[in-house]
């Protein structure tokens, strides 16, 4: 190959208008479709490789629900044994996440009609929280100090169902607003104002307890 071809093959970063991570995209999109499409069929092997890529993301899902690790698994284990049985009604334009979260949901609601045996979050709780990267800088700069996460689980525990749970799905879990809106089916526009009011609420909580603390040390 002389120089001129190499320097002409080495000037298209794309194929076809794609650029390479494009492409990757486009595989592994390719990839989930050809495995999802295998486990409505009952390919259990097929789903154990879906399960093994979602199970973090599905755990977190589920402590952000239930406020305790236990629970947390448990649910998410459980929705995924649900998710299996009821792959045949899978709608393969939908993404399989946002499908299995609002099994999870429904089943977390489930538990919390039936049983009072749901804890509360707990130094353990954050512990868990804590593997997830890059909480957002809004909460972030609340929980600089290590003294000060048992008081934002506690706070965070006191806030309504549905403003914990955005808390935890944006700030902590790094989901867009689209996605969120995905999953609680609801309009971005009342993804950002739920948001807003949740974390106005967090910080108010927080504004109120940290001067408390302070005078007693």
């Amino acid at each position: 190959m002389s120089d001129h071809e190499s320097n002409t093959n080495a000037a298209k970063p794309s194929t076809c208008g794609y650029s390479i991570y494009k492409w990757q995209a486009i595989r592994t999109s390719l990839n989930e479709q050809s495995l999802l499409e295998r486990c409505k069929k009952g390919d259990k092997q097929a789903f154990e490789i879906i399960v093994k890529k979602y199970m973090k993301r599905a755990y977190f899902s589920a402590l952000a629900l239930t406020h305790s690790q236990d629970n947390a698994l448990d649910l998410s284990q459980e929705a995924f044994v649900r998710a299996y049985r009821s792959m045949k009604n899978f709608n393969p334009e939908m993404k399989f996440f946002t499908w299995y979260y609002r099994i999870l949901k429904n089943l977390f609601l489930n538990l919390k009609r039936n049983t009072s045996k749901i804890k509360n979050f707990t130094s353990e709780g954050y512990e868990a929280l804590e593997l997830i990267e890059e909480p957002s800088a809004d909460v972030r700069e609340l929980v600089e100090a290590n003294d000060l996460h048992n008081i934002l689980w506690k706070n965070i525990n006191q806030l309504e169902d549905s403003q914990r749970e955005i808390i935890i799905l944006k700030d902590f879990q790094d989901y867009s607003y689209k996605e969120i809106s995905e999953l609680l089916e609801i309009p971005v526009g009342t993804v950002m104002s739920r948001l807003f009011n949740a974390r106005k609420n967090l910080k108010e909580r927080m504004c109120e307890c940290i001067p408390l603390r302070e005078r007693n040390i």
